[in-house]
């Protein structure tokens, strides 16, 4: 399968979201935030990135705009995962460029989902 990061501060929701990722096969790298995040694509860049708004130091949008800014990552799909049900936001971060947008809580089928499709978008397996 895929190898995943998650770049997600509550430990809590990184380990549920590590535990369903896992149990569906894929290899999973964590962050709990930013900089970690960005340090890990350089040591083992993931096949996706699953992307929380609200962190540390940098939110999600400033995240995923230097993501889509290097050409090392622009590629990588990124499933947007937040709290935060606001429509400009999802509007926002489809601008900026990503493969998805979870709304916290959401089901893990959905999660799954969400994952296939970004990953069938880009001729992952």
């Amino acid at each position: 399968m895929a190898t995943i990061l998650v770049i997600e501060d509550n430990l809590a929701f990184r380990d549920l979201l590590r535990l369903h990722l896992r149990q569906a096969g894929h290899a999973v790298q964590t962050a709990q935030d930013p900089e970690e995040g960005l340090r890990s694509l350089i040591d083992t860049p993931p096949d996706l990135i699953l992307l929380d708004l609200d962190l540390p130091y940098l939110n999600g949008f400033e995240v995923l705009a230097a993501l889509r800014s290097d050409p090392a990552s622009q590629k990588i799909p990124v499933i947007i995962v937040t709290g935060h049900a606001e429509e400009d936001l999802h509007e926002r971060a489809r601008t900026i460029g990503i493969e998805g947008f979870l709304t916290k809580p959401f089901k893990s089928e959905h999660l799954i989902q969400a994952i296939t499709k970004a990953l069938g978008a880009r001729g992952e397996k």
